[in-house]
């Protein structure tokens, strides 16, 4: 069988273009240049503030908050914020950077000397450290009552619970979306121990006697959690803690034979009774406040030990190459096992010092939303770092009752959402991120070895 071939003259021709359509193809409009595009999306965002703080609808007039808002003057207060930022952006970008490096510059030269005084010279500081802790313990007398109480029902309870996610999270690198479970289970405990609950406990014990006994309890209830999981990674390892946290929330409302369900409990408050001494604490919101200092004092104190311990470089080493960890003799699956259960230790206290303040509790005071916003202020401060976790618990939660004068109360996590998203983009290390960790994250952005901005980094050269 013989096979007929083309000629080059039987060949198909190829299609020429001819210049003036490639010039047209080549062609971007006005529209298209990122100058007014940026432009049209700070317009967009202008537009989207002012809905989000204008006026609410109403099911007799559903079209009443769209009207108001686009034909009174906050669409061009708002509107006219972002054409400025617009035009700082275009036309003055050299000038702000220029004046934000001349700032950078003269305040370096202060700040080395400070660095230097605080890694040189213990009496300055311990002098520093003396004035922060005098300013924690007696600056809030001078606040009104309301913000004392957000002080101990919130501020202070949720960075307890963020110092000790810190350990599962920044440390040892496990994500866990369940945390708020053994908050749960520590405030139940204060209920069975006090003798609140049906089930009445073998003796019955003071509040701070239950303290270490809720403690133990959530040491427990982490290797529980952890024993039969640890051996999973990324997300199926946080679906599994969801599902944790979707068991004992369950389990603490439709139990109520032994849990009361959505009854509730009432807790006695703390008391102390030496014979020769005796005090109770009452409705006064400053004496839980310093009892919670000493907690989150000691919790502090007792975990930068440990950061630095054989147990804090395992923790390392696994959050940043676990495989690599594995292959140089580090117990992964132990040491994983410890994160969870010492990070679950603080919630134990918190969970009795929740519910001995508050007097009155259900499981509805421990949904699964608590376990995301504890895990987004430890993000927020900064993974692995101490001080970030304390100012992102302590800002995030003051945040929210800040705006209560001026955002209805339903709109004012989408304020905190909006400030999430805007630091996971321009900043996702942190407000003030641990120093491995912002190292990691600036391999990550530069290419080098295997570093990852979202996880562990791998550790391998190119």
């Amino acid at each position: 069988m013989s096979i007929k071939t083309s000629s080059p003259e039987e060949a198909p021709r190829s299609t020429s273009v001819s210049p003036s359509a490639a010039a047209r193809l080549r062609k971007v409009h006005w529209y298209q240049e990122p100058r007014w595009r940026r432009l049209g999306a700070l317009l967009a965002l202008g537009v989207t503030l002012r809905l989000m703080t204008g006026a609410e609808g109403t099911t007799r007039d559903l079209f009443m908050a769209l009207r108001e808002d686009f034909t009174g003057p906050g669409l061009w207060i708002w509107l006219g914020i972002a054409v400025a930022v617009w035009a700082v952006r275009e036309f003055l970008a050299d000038q702000t950077s220029q004046a934000v490096k001349g700032t950078r510059s003269a305040a370096s030269a202060p700040l080395a000397r400070v660095r230097h005084l605080w890694e040189s010279d213990k009496r300055f500081r311990m002098g520093v450290l003396t004035a922060v802790l005098a300013l924690v313990v007696f600056g809030p007398l001078g606040v009104e009552r309301y913000w004392q109480q957000v002080l101990v029902d919130q501020i202070a309870i949720f960075v307890l619970l963020a110092i000790g996610l810190n350990v599962v999270i920044g440390w040892a690198g496990l994500l866990d979306l369940g945390f708020i479970a053994f908050f749960a289970i520590g405030a139940y405990s204060a209920a069975y121990w006090t003798g609140a609950l049906p089930v009445q406990p073998p003796v019955v014990l003071n509040n701070f006697l239950v303290l270490p006994i809720a403690v133990l309890t959530c040491l427990v209830a982490g290797v529980i959690l952890g024993a039969p999981t640890l051996r999973l990674r990324g997300d199926y390892l946080a679906i599994v803690t969801l599902g944790f946290h979707e068991i004992v929330y369950l389990m603490a409302k439709n139990a109520e034979g032994v849990t009361e369900g959505a009854r509730g409990v009432k807790v006695e408050r703390f008391s102390i009774d030496l014979g020769f001494f005796s005090y109770e604490w009452k409705l006064d919101p400053m004496p839980y406040y310093w009892l919670l200092v000493v907690f989150v004092v000691l919790a502090i104190f007792l975990f930068l030990r440990l950061e630095h311990s054989k147990v804090g470089r395992a923790w390392t080493a696994i959050r940043e190459d676990e495989v690599a960890a594995a292959a140089t003799g580090v117990d992964t699956v132990r040491y994983k096992l410890m994160a969870f259960a010492i990070g679950a230790s603080t919630s134990g206290v918190a969970g009795v010092a929740y519910a001995s303040k508050v007097g009155y509790f259900n499981p509805e005071n421990f949904a699964i939303l608590l376990s995301v916003l504890v895990l987004a202020y430890v993000i927020f401060g900064g993974m692995g770092s101490i001080p970030g976790v304390l100012f992102g618990a302590a800002f995030l939660v003051w945040l929210p009752e800040g705006l209560r004068e001026y955002v209805d109360p339903k709109d004012r996590y989408m304020y905190l959402g909006a400030l999430l998203v805007i630091m996971m983009i321009y900043r996702p290390q942190g407000v003030f991120p641990s120093r491995r960790r912002k190292r990691e994250l600036q391999m990550a952005e530069a290419g080098i070895g295997g570093a990852d901005a979202t996880g562990p980094a791998e550790g391998r050269q190119p």
